[in-house]
């Protein structure tokens, strides 16, 4: 399949695409979605060698997938933390968000997701309306909503953010 094909699925240009083949650019969450989705595939096979099909994964610290070289003041860290599971529904993240919005689009996909602040504040505006979290806080939304989030105050913000995946057919497609 040609850079160009996954770009018509995809809608993201051949540029980018070429980016995050090469390493040069990191997908954000929603973009991983897009081309896994495009593409029929797990979105843990984006980020892992091989793809273990166990119902029960352990992701120990040492082992999670690191997506984007952030957080600086306009770029989160990701961190896969379920990369290694099987058919999932659910897809953990670990987030050190940016300190500004300046270089995060709002993003939105499908499903749903779910953040929940385990250190710092984090500002999350909904283009509607912004909210802050602080330690312990938490937000449930559709996914569709447009979103994005940054870390605020003086302390870094470290986020688990949880996002749904309703398409499990196209999952089932790549394990049989």
């Amino acid at each position: 399949m040609s850079l160009q094909d996954v770009a018509d699925m995809t809608g993201l240009t051949k540029s980018y695409l070429s980016k995050i083949e090469r390493g040069l650019n990191t997908p954000s969450i929603a973009v991983a979605l897009k081309l896994s989705k495009a593409l029929h595939i797990n979105i843990d096979q984006l980020f892992a060698a091989d793809s273990v099909n166990d119902a029960i994964a352990v992701v120990r610290v040492a082992d999670r997938v690191s997506m984007g070289d952030g957080p600086d003041e306009g770029h989160s860290r990701y961190e896969v933390i379920g990369a290694h599971a099987g058919c999932k529904r659910l897809l953990p993240f670990m987030i050190k968000p940016a300190k500004q919005f300046s270089a995060s689009e709002f993003k939105e996909h499908e499903g749903e997701e779910f953040l929940f602040v385990h250190r710092g504040k984090v500002e999350i505006d909904f283009a509607s309306h912004k909210t802050v979290l602080s330690t312990g806080d938490a937000v449930y939304f559709n996914a569709q909503i447009p979103h994005r989030i940054r870390s605020v105050g003086l302390q870094q913000a470290e986020v688990l953010l949880v996002t749904s995946v309703d398409d499990l057919a196209a999952q089932e497609v790549t394990r049989s």
